[in-house]
């Protein structure tokens, strides 16, 4: 078990070295040492206030942990999205519960607050402990003041009376952030208490910090306080509700005197002049919050259907994926951070808070899968108004934001130094106005699965649709930059033009399905049968005896297409097929693209994609794999028995909580942007189809 030293000047941990935390409208990474590192308010595409694991030094961070060397682990509460890292020492063990608040949807009585909430206890011995809330708004591009203050929303606690007229009231303060040129406010206010009755309350005070030596535009507040058994402080950080309460209703100066509490104080806490989104901060609150949020999560995952083997690792990922949606439109992010490198030091660095068409609906297949039809029919909703709205040619973005905009610029931040210098830091991503004609196929693929487990398709919807294969069918010779979302020249990449079939094949099959008028059938399926027979033609490499990336690089192998049995496109038992999954499970010194077990996308030396540099192997790509020798080993044992091992062998690769990243090094640390929906997708894919298959076997 590693010691950690505490230290003013810790550098960054390891990507895969978080949990997270969410509320359906933004997501806040938690390391492992107790660190908020990656926070944006108030939604997953809003500038961070915490971003730490993109600049050790001026990122911003809210960070509690023993001032002693201790050793740590970090958990999730049972089937649920509360997070607890726990610090030990030989001389006491504390707890922080971290969960950003919801309410079981049968719930009425509390609207949901937007606030992040970390509760900290000691459950043996006593430990000294720092807090550190250092906030840096905007990208840590903005500046911003600090004060600490009384705190009117703690209702006051009687401690020690000298006598029973003159009661002492422990009045809290609280620290408040003021940045005008962010357009936002923040305060920090904490609640403690004692759950045994011999034992105090804790006492706590903030304190100014000053860290713009390190690069920080604003002060940060610091606290340090020791806790023993028995006791607990709950730290609430919130940007706070605009209220002004009526001068009518406040209790006069005298009434203060009589109770001897400061006037400021009733001033703020009388229960008659609070809105419902600024409550009391009471113990009972507190309480309520963590239970009503346990039970929001709980209640969720038994939702699943699913009873396969490895069910903790697929109903982990469900949870995770659940993180990543919306809730206000139904938009699916593909992750809630941003610009972590998919190589050390490396250029890959992008911002994936948006909503993928693509890995949209491969993340609404995998919760069909599970049953979770609510979510899907949620997204179709988005999605369908983004159909209705299509573009002038008739096409689709291949994302969109989470509100359902068309824009999505994107700049280079150059004042962050970069996870571990890993440079260009970049917010946005200039990939919402690339041509990938992949996405259709995974639409049209959802929308078709929609249709059998979702709410049925109307009339006005379906028209929408058949235009949209109508429009693939007139692109589909059309050269695009593919899923992989290249930024060199556009090619006749050999899996969208798959995703292409898919799309047209999956329109025929809805018609035929649901009797749907289709007047362009016999062009559909001219147009399904031309394209099959191109890409056998066009694409195949009868030399390497492989599907080459694009027409145009025969010679490049792609573990993309691993998807084609997925999509029924090919059978997995084809000659061809197997050829190229056999390529792709050599070794890259071989020709292939497995190391280790784990897969790559394809050799960066080979394929010219316009961005340079290097990356770690990919877990979408590893995952189809999976899933591909998995259909194949249906007519040959082995390959069945491979799938199984290779699926194990990947599940090792999962963080200490089980979630995952978008690639792994060679070393088998994660990289890429945490957390990552499509891996998860995939993996509740392979899980899924490797349990359906091994019933027969």
């Amino acid at each position: 078990m590693n010691v950690l030293e505490p230290s003013g000047d810790r550098g960054y941990l390891s990507i895969g070295d978080h949990g997270l935390i969410g509320n359906l409208r933004t997501a806040a990474l938690v390391s492992i040492d107790g660190s908020i590192e990656s926070y944006c308010i108030p939604n997953f595409d809003s500038p961070s206030v915490f971003a730490r694991i993109l600049d050790k030094d001026k990122g911003g961070h809210f960070s509690i942990f023993p001032s002693i060397p201790f050793s740590t682990k970090q958990n999730y509460l049972p089937c649920s999205n509360v997070l607890q890292t726990k610090f030990m020492n030989e001389d006491g063990v504390v707890t922080v519960t971290d969960f950003l608040p919801r309410q079981p949807s049968s719930a009425t009585a509390r609207p949901l607050l937007s606030w992040l909430i970390r509760r900290v206890e000691c459950v043996r011995g006593k430990l000294p402990l720092r807090l550190e809330c250092a906030p840096a708004f905007n990208y840590a591009r903005s500046p911003h003041t600090t004060i600490i203050t009384p705190d009117g929303s703690v209702p006051a606690q009687p401690t020690s009376p000298t006598s029973p007229s003159t009661p002492n009231c422990q009045v809290h303060n609280k620290a408040h952030f003021s940045s005008p040129s962010a357009s936002l406010d923040l305060d920090l206010r904490f609640v403690p208490e004692s759950t045994l009755d011999a034992v105090p309350e804790p006492h706590v005070e903030l304190h100014i910090l000053d860290l713009k030596p390190k690069g920080h535009l604003g002060d940060a507040v610091q606290s340090e306080f020791e806790l023993e058994e028995g006791q607990v402080v709950t730290w609430v950080l919130r940007s706070p509700p605009e209220h002004k309460y009526p001068d009518a209703m406040r209790p006069s100066r005298e009434r203060a005197k009589e109770l001897g509490v400061p006037y400021e104080r009733l001033v703020t806490t009388a229960s008659g002049l609070r809105a419902s989104d600024d409550p009391l901060l009471t113990k009972s609150l507190m309480k309520e919050l963590l239970d009503s949020t346990n039970a929001y999560w709980n209640s969720w995952i038994r939702r699943s259907t699913y009873q396969g083997s490895w069910k903790e690792a697929v109903n982990r990922s469900a949870l995770a994926l659940k993180l990543l949606i919306y809730e206000p439109t139904g938009a699916v992010v593909a992750s809630p951070t941003f610009s972590l490198p998919e190589y050390i030091g490396g250029t890959r660095n992008w911002d994936y808070r948006a909503s993928w068409i693509r890995d949209s609906s491969f993340t609404l297949y995998a919760l069909i899968r599970l049953g979770f039809t609510y979510e899907a029919n949620a997204y179709m909703d988005f999605i369908f108004e983004r159909v209705k709205d299509k573009n002038p040619d008739g096409s689709l973005n291949i994302m969109y934001t989470i509100h359902g905009e068309k824009r999505f610029p994107e700049e280079e931040l150059s004042h962050l130094d970069g996870h571990k210098g890993s440079k260009p830091v970049r917010i946005g991503n200039d990939a919402i106005d690339h041509v990938q004609l992949d996405i259709y196929g995974e639409l049209m693929d959802c929308i078709y699965l929609g249709q059998k487990y979702g709410k049925p398709l109307g009339y006005d919807m379906w028209v929408a649709v058949r235009e949209l294969v109508d429009y693939v069918v007139k692109i589909k010779g059309d050269p695009d930059l593919s899923i992989w979302e290249v930024r060199g020249a556009k090619k006749h990449f050999t899996y969208s033009k798959v995703m292409l079939w898919v799309a047209i094949d999956r329109g025929l099959r809805l018609a035929e399905k649901r009797s749907l008028p289709c007047p362009h059938r016999n062009e559909w399926l001219q147009a399904r049968d031309e394209l099959y027979e191109e890409i056998m033609h066009k694409a195949w490499n009868p030399k390497l005896e492989i599907y080459g990336q694009a027409y145009e690089d025969k010679d490049v192998l792609d573990s993309s297409l691993m998807i084609m049995p997925l999509v029924f496109f090919a059978a997995p038992s084809d000659p061809r097929f197997l050829s190229t999954l056999k390529k792709v499970l050599l070794t890259p010194e071989r020709g292939g693209l497995t190391s280790n077990g784990l897969v790559y996308r394809y050799d960066v030396a080979k394929s010219d994609d316009g961005v340079g540099g290097e990356e770690g192997t990919f877990c979408l790509c590893t995952l189809w794999t999976v899933e591909a020798l998995a259909r194949a080993g249906e007519y040959d044992k082995p390959l069945f028995k491979k799938a199984v091992a290779m699926f194990e062998d990947f599940l090792q690769y999962l963080n200490h909580v089980g979630l995952c990243t978008e690639e792994i090094s060679p070393a088998g640390d994660g990289l890429g942007n945490a957390v990552q929906g499509f891996t998860h997708v995939t993996l509740i894919s392979a899980a899924y189809n490797l349990s359906r298959m091994q019933e027969k076997h």
